[in-house]
Parts: C-alpha cells; structure tokens; sequence
C-alpha cells in the first residue's frame, strides 16, 4: 500500500517557535513541499504554549500547538532546526540524539563546553551545526581561508561584523568562523592570534593577530567584512545580507540534506559541498 505523500516527507520541529527565525521557519516549513511541520517548542511558561502555532503567528491554524515537551515532539520527527539558546541547544542534541533525529544548530555563543556535549550527541544522530546557514557566508569563509594562505604575516587580519541592537554575543558565531578561516589559512590558532575590542591606548598591533570589532544598531540583519591589509594595498571581502530568510533556507536545506547522512558532525561546507 503507498503512503500518503505529505505523511512520507520527513517531519520537523522548529524550537524557539516565537522568535524571528522560529516564525520564518514555521512558515518555510509549510511552503516548502519538502517537508512537514510536527512540532514547535517554546521555553515552559512561554505565552504561546498551548496555542496553534499559526494562530499564535496571527495567521491560520496548521494544525501544530506549542508545547514545552521536547521529549515528546522530538519522538515523532525526523528533523529539530534550533536556533535559541547554548544551554537549551545543548539538552536539545541529547534529546535530539535519543529519537535518532537530525538536529540542525544555528544558535550562536558556544563554548568549549556545550560543543563537547554536542560532539557526544554526535555519536548517535547527524548535527548540522554552523555559525552562519548562508550560501554566500560559507563562500566567504572559503575565500577567506584562501586569501589568507595566499598572504604572509605581514598583511593585517581585521573582521568587522554589524548585526541588530538585540544581538547578545559577540564577536558573532560568523565572525568567528571567518577569524577560524583566516587562522586556519595563515596555519595558526585563532585562540592565540585573536585581538577582540581594542580600548584606550595600548601597544602597537601585534605582528601576525586576527583582530574582531562589532558593531551593534537598528534592524541590521548582518554584514561581515574581512579586510587584508599591507601597506599601500587593502584586500576586503565582504558579506551583506538584507533578509533573515537566507539563514532559514539554509537550515531548512540542512535538515533534509542530513535524512541521508550517517551520524556525525557536520556544517554548511558538508551540507553545500564546497
């Protein structure tokens, strides 16, 4: 007997369902064709709990209530898009892990210890996880790698990333992939090359550091720069997206690139194939 053809596409949960990239997922979820929403998750107390996430969206019902309830929501999908919070990312991939579901992470602000955790869930499920979902962020972080492989210590490393006022972590998850990149180009560690701020007055720039600035204002979605500079020349590769829904397509391709993958974890490059 042949299934139903909506019943066949692999199921998804968005968590976060409330934010910005929550609600652009539920809604490219839904238009896809690709894919089926099955459950979206907000933190316990939340106001939209109980609610159809499409009523809560000020939209039609689809058929979808926010719930508190990982366990139960992760049981019955094929796919989690996670785009919140370190901590909750971190339950999130164990859970994710149990019910052999691929988690795609978008969150931003990881430290050495919610990726160790995250490695571990690795073992049993395929986690897409990548500090930017854009096409054209990881070519630039391609680029950015190459450029910087091609050029000796004596061009100056600069990342200068401008999101929107309400962004809490700096310097971004995508600024951070770049400075990986040009580290991973010039064949150093960024931990021992990075300059994060600068203030007051201080010695002179450091032969061979990658140096970050971060720019916070308005409704900036994102722009990133990396600027090579020698003296009497400048290199910059830029990046400027104007619409968050380049990061939900990316996600959204993630998580069904990942039906097919064992487990493990991979990022944008794997997912992109470059």
């Amino acid at each position: 007997m042949q299934g139903n053809a909506m019943t066949d596409l692999p199921g998804l949960v968005v968590t976060g369902a409330s934010g910005r990239m929550g609600q652009m997922l539920v809604k490219m979820i839904a238009a896809s064709g690709r894919a089926r929403l099955v459950g979206c998750l907000e933190r316990p107390g939340h106001a939209w709990l109980g609610q159809d996430v499409g009523e809560a969206m000020g939209g039609a019902a689809v058929g979808v209530k926010v719930t508190d309830d990982a366990l139960e929501v992760f049981a019955k999908a094929q796919g989690v898009i996670d785009f919140t919070t370190p901590a909750a990312s971190v339950e999130f991939a164990a859970l994710a892990a149990q019910a052999r579901a691929v988690h795609v992470i978008g969150t931003t602000g990881l430290e050495p210890g919610h990726l160790a955790r995250i490695a571990l869930a690795a073992h049993h499920a395929v986690i897409v996880r990548a500090g930017n979902m854009s096409l054209g962020v990881n070519l630039l972080v391609r680029l950015t790698q190459k450029v910087a492989q091609a050029l000796d210590a004596d061009w100056d490393i600069e990342v200068v990333e401008a999101h929107h006022r309400a962004k809490v972590d700096a310097p971004s998850g995508t600024a951070l992939m770049l400075g990986q990149a040009a580290a991973a180009g010039r064949g150093v560690d960024l931990d021992d090359a990075m300059v994060a701020g600068r203030h007051g007055i201080s010695d002179a720039r450091e032969h061979g550091s990658i140096g970050f600035s971060s720019i916070r204002g308005g409704d900036i979605v994102g722009e990133h720069d990396v600027i090579f500079a020698a003296d009497g020349e400048r290199i910059v590769l830029r990046h400027i997206a104007t619409d968050r829904a380049i990061f939900a397509r990316g996600a959204l391709r993630a998580a069904l690139w990942g039906q097919s993958q064992k487990p493990g974890e991979y990022d944008m490059m794997d997912v992109l194939g470059i």
